[in-house]
């Protein structure tokens, strides 16, 4: 029998068996994950479309239904008939430009179902769906057809249906901060990922993959159905066929910290790499330049040779008022009520190419809108080394299509990207790398309580990387946390490009306008300064070794032989065991440990201490209720 025949059997029969009302179902590799497809008749309307999820024999998501409501025509909800099933399977280890670990495996089982309508206009429609041992997976395609050769999506009807009214942690906003809820009680616009506790033992998340020329979407409760939530798109698509959604993902894990493991999952849902030269494309630390001097841009490159950083930032204010349409970033006009200057734009980027050091400028989308074809390649000749995209238009077809656009058009003339604002990432820096990071975070410039924080990493971090811009000496920090809680931002909250220094300057620079804020905001010569100095931000190796959401969470993670520890702490003073068995069996090491200490005389007050370990310590990692601790393990050898 031949492999076209077998699958034309194999379909006819699944078809006969979904009209019945039969399911066919989906497992992961690892036999965790299962997903059940499903056509039946409810509500008087024949044949409809459902899936459902569930993880080591517990129900995720009840039958869910799928399809679509359009402008014009019937709906894309009911009355199809399957004309064919095929499975499949993949498994690779691929390498990425740079990433929270060397290699990722994409390991899945995948199920194709074509669809057509039963009656009149036999209208198309193929569902993939994917079981990975991370989660699950799917999408819609509109295949080119003779009954249809364009679409207009009204309303996308993807339920995600759970089975009672578990806690979540929601927020309306890329920017906003969180709240531990019931399902219940989530209201319309609800931000993805959203993570939900299943029980002691059972975590999932849902979200959206792979968004590149499609409206956003968030979720809203489903009406009349409890403990339900539905696709909620940012507008309409309108698309020529072929049209293939993005995807639509259910992770899946024992605990939250294994979530954030597993959040590779959208990079796997994604394109791999575009571009075929990324040499150029190099992640590392950022201080942002707050004076817009020469003198202060200088001072900034002086300080990240002496630091170890590798960028300066120029923010708002260089071209002019970012708000003012007149503003042009073709030019340097320094916004007077930012800086009295002067700035000389072009000696401060030749400084920094003679040093080693590369120049970031943020562009507001009012300059980015009309000028974005002109200054790009006028920043390549500059040498300017990336662009900083800031509040950028989102959620809508049509800015999501610009955004995405805006991102290859960078790598075209090999700039590295920052998207800054309510941009939330689907994994799209797999395909363009030089898309290095994103905000879509109430990071530290908002001065967010540890609360907040601690359950952005375990919900907005499933998405990916998210610039928090680190204010390592203003003094909102204090009032908040304290400084090693800060260091362990550095290992706790990935980001390619880590802003380390957003409000701080160093001595040599000028005094900022109105002088606000100069002496707390200058940074000093405090011992745990080493630290940054020696952190990367890309890494090998990445593992949650405690997590709860909102209170409290312990990552390690491995660049070369070395590993980096951190701690972040919330609500209440925890000791926290760390064992230190992910270390090599056979090698000495020396743990540099950066601890709150209130007696230390600094103004941080942050203990730097020294011991030998090796792979069968276990550090005691005490943080106050508002502190927490960073870990620099290297091997003996090295100081």
């Amino acid at each position: 029998m031949t492999r076209t025949l077998r699958l034309l059997l194999v379909g006819a029969v699944f078809c006969l068996l979904a009209l019945a009302g039969a399911a066919a179902e989906l497992k992961s590799p690892d036999g965790n994950v299962a997903v059940t497809f499903a056509v039946r008749d409810v509500d008087g309307e024949k044949t409809c479309l459902f899936y459902s999820v569930s993880y080591r024999g517990k129900p995720i998501l009840a039958e869910s239904r799928l399809g679509f409501t359009l402008k014009e025509g019937p709906a894309l909800t009911g009355g199809f008939k399957i004309i064919q099933i095929d499975r499949s399977s993949h498994d690779e280890t691929w390498k990425p430009v740079y990433g929270e670990r060397s290699s990722y495996r994409d390991h899945y089982n995948q199920l194709v179902v074509e669809l057509q309508e039963a009656e009149a206009p036999r209208r198309l429609l193929n569902l993939t769906f994917r079981a990975y041992s991370e989660g699950a997976a799917f999408c819609y395609t509109l295949p080119k057809q003779p009954a249809m050769e364009r679409v207009s999506i009204a309303k996308e009807n993807t339920e995600f249906c759970f089975t009672a009214d578990h806690t979540t942690w929601v927020v309306y906003s890329a920017q906003g901060n969180y709240a531990k809820v019931a399902l219940s009680q989530v209201k319309p616009g609800c931000e993805r990922p959203l993570p939900v506790q299943i029980a002691d033992d059972c975590y999932a998340a849902i979200g959206e993959a792979k968004l590149v020329d499609y409206a956003r979407m968030k979720l809203a409760p489903l009406k009349g159905v409890a403990n339900a939530l539905v696709s909620d798109l940012t507008g309409g698509v309108e698309a020529a066929l072929p049209l293939t959604t993005p995807w639509r993902f259910v992770m899946t894990a024992d605990s939250p910290g294994r979530l954030l493991e597993n959040n590779f999952l959208l990079l796997n849902l994604n394109d791999p790499c575009a571009i075929a030269d990324t040499s150029w494309i190099k992640p590392g630390k950022v201080i942002r330049e707050v004076t817009l001097t020469t003198t202060g841009g200088k001072a900034c490159v002086d300080f990240a040779v002496k630091r170890g950083l590798q960028y300066v930032e120029f923010d708002a204010g260089w071209y002019g008022h970012e708000y003012d349409d007149a503003s042009d970033a073709s030019a340097v006009n320094v916004d007077p009520k930012r800086s009295k200057g002067p700035l000389d734009l072009q000696a401060v980027i030749d400084y920094g190419k003679q040093r080693g050091i590369g120049i970031i400028l943020y562009v507001n989308r009012r300059a980015l809108e009309k000028q974005l074809d002109q200054i790009l390649p006028l920043y390549r000749k500059w040498g300017v080394a990336g662009v900083k995209y800031g509040f950028v238009n989102v959620g809508t077809q049509q800015w999501t299509t610009w955004l995405h656009d805006a991102v290859r058009k960078a790598a075209a003339h090999q700039l590295m990207v920052d998207i800054h604002d309510e941009y939330r990432p689907t994994g799209y820096s797999r395909t363009y790398p030089n898309l290095l990071t994103q905000e879509g975070i109430a990071g530290d410039e908002t001065s967010p309580l540890n609360t907040n924080t601690l359950t952005i990493l375990f919900s907005r971090f499933l998405c990916g990387a998210a610039d928090n811009t680190v204010c390592y000496y203003a003094p909102r920090v204090d009032k908040n946390a304290t400084h090693a809680y800060q260091l362990a931002k550095a290992v706790c909250l990935y980001s390619p490009w880590q802003f380390l220094f957003w409000y701080d300057r160093p001595p040599s620079a000028p005094q900022k306008v109105g002088g606000a804020g100069n002496a707390e905001t200058q940074i000093g010569n405090e011992p745990e300064l080493e630290f940054y100095s020696v952190i990367p931000t890309v890494w090998d190796d990445t593992r949650v070794i405690h997590g709860r959401i909102g209170e409290f969470a312990v990552l390690a993670r491995r660049s070369g032989a070395e590993w980096f520890v951190a701690g972040m702490n919330s609500g209440e003073a925890r000791t926290l065991d760390v064992p230190l068995n992910f270390l090599a069996r056979d090698k000495k090491y020396v743990a540099h440990i950066y601890s709150d200490d209130p007696s230390v005389p600094t103004r941080t007050h942050v203990k730097v201490s020294r011991q030998p370990v090796d792979a069968s310590t276990t550090l005691k990692l005490t943080m106050s209720a508002q502190g927490g601790q960073a870990i620099r393990i290297a091997p003996a050898t090295k100081p």
